[in-house]
């Protein structure tokens, strides 16, 4: 994203059990699932798109979210450097995932110091031809076989260093070293 120009999709439809409304850390017991809630519309409504997605807010995903990562990386080098950038993600309510989503990816972009187009897509087309197309990595249920150079991570010393974690981890373990990481990985799957 740093180094090419993007465009979100947003017109598709929504589907379950991908990256869009969760992330994966890493804790002291191994990987571990961040889900926010959905509303699901299901019966006669059929699907529906991205941009329609609402968060169930019934449950109080927030506060245990935020409650997760402080406990998974309060000890971390940089979590307190970046925690009052990032709690309001978990304490402000959230209509809408997309909103959401955008919001965290304003944070992100904000804290490894890299500016990211917000232009979204008006139309869904199932060929994309605007680019690199990467819609495929919202999908949790296939796991990509991409190789990341190891970094230090807080449990390390008890699980082996856990790959294809959530930036939230590079993040907090290795802080203003983010976006030099990020650069020197190899993206080969992308064919890019």
């Amino acid at each position: 994203m740093a180094d090419n120009e993007v465009v979100w999709e947003i017109q598709d439809n929504y589907q379950k059990q991908t990256f869009r409304n969760r992330c994966q850390i890493c804790t002291d017991q191994g990987k571990h699932v961040l889900t926010i809630p959905i509303k699901h519309v299901g019966g006669t409504s059929g699907r529906q798109k991205y941009k329609e997605v609402r968060i169930d807010n019934s449950y109080r995903w927030q506060q245990q979210h935020w409650r997760t990562l402080q406990t998974a990386y309060r000890t971390s080098a940089f979590f307190e450097f970046y925690e009052d950038e990032l709690e309001p993600l978990f304490s402000k309510k959230f209509e809408f995932l997309l909103d959401f989503n955008f919001a965290t990816i304003a944070f992100i972009s904000e804290a490894i110091g890299i500016s990211i187009s917000d232009t979204k897509t008006e139309t869904y087309h199932k060929d994309f031809n605007l680019g690199v197309d990467t819609r495929f990595l919202v999908n949790a249920k296939k796991e990509l076989l991409f190789e990341n150079e190891q970094y230090f991570q807080v449990f390390e010393d008890r699980n082996d260093f856990i790959s294809n974690t959530s930036i939230i981890d590079l993040l907090f373990n290795e802080g203003t070293s983010t976006l030099n990481y990020l650069k020197a990985q190899k993206l080969s799957f992308l064919n890019a």
